[in-house]
């Protein structure tokens, strides 16, 4: 399931995958392959996630009572 919510977070704060994906530790690839949904992060990078988007673990992952 594709998570369009930390898609339109990230475009909310003007950010690329490139900039978000140096800000949490990450690789671009697992940015994009997170908004894709083709990759499950771990609850660690979902919190730093949130943490540079300033949004909250609902906010991002949590769906009609299931995480993305």
């Amino acid at each position: 399931m594709k998570n369009t919510k930390m898609k339109a977070a990230r475009a909310e704060l003007d950010l690329s995958q490139e900039e978000l994906a140096k800000i949490v530790g990450v690789t671009r690839q697992t940015i994009n392959m997170i908004e894709l949904g083709n990759y499950n992060p771990t609850l660690n990078l979902c919190i730093s996630i949130c943490k540079a988007l300033n949004k909250t673990l609902n906010d991002l992952f949590w769906k009609e009572g299931m995480i993305l």
